[in-house]
């Protein structure tokens, strides 16, 4: 096990669902990123192809995910992003972080960051850097929550 996969004792391990939804067949990418975040140790639960936003929360919420990561390449991103992210909301998951990746105009990156969506990685973006994102948000949520039992809560 290389240094960046291994954890320190009591160190939760982040689990992430990557997935793909709408029509697109093409997911070379998701299965790149999935093996990228293996390899850094996170738990990874792939969905396959063409799940509807509502299979993605249904599996987010039963596999008790941290993280959300769609693969959109189909041009359906102001769609698809803000359904899984109101889904998430609905059932009471807003401590999921949904990110994802595509082929997304900055336009329309700003406006899903607006609208609550995570970071968007673009084609050709490091896999360490999607790596390196949700790490820092995993450590940063588990500090808030720390402190906010340390407060009583």
């Amino acid at each position: 096990m290389d240094s960046e996969s291994q954890m320190s004792a009591g160190e939760q391990r982040v689990r992430v669902l990557v997935a793909k939804p709408g029509l697109d067949g093409h997911d070379r990418g998701a299965k790149v990123i999935a093996s990228a975040f293996r390899d850094a140790g996170f738990e990874v639960i792939y969905t396959g192809l063409h799940q509807t936003p509502e299979m993605i929360v249904a599996a987010a919420i039963q596999e008790d995910v941290d993280v959300v990561a769609m693969s959109v390449l189909s041009g359906a991103h102001m769609t698809l992003f803000p359904r899984v992210k109101a889904l998430l909301d609905e059932a009471g998951a807003t401590d999921i972080l949904l990110t994802g990746g595509g082929i997304i105009p900055e336009d329309d990156v700003q406006a899903l960051l607006a609208k609550g969506v995570g970071r968007l990685f673009g084609p050709g973006s490091p896999t360490t850097d999607a790596v390196a994102y949700i790490r820092s948000w995993f450590e940063e949520r588990e500090t808030a929550r720390e402190a906010g039992q340390g407060a009583g809560g």
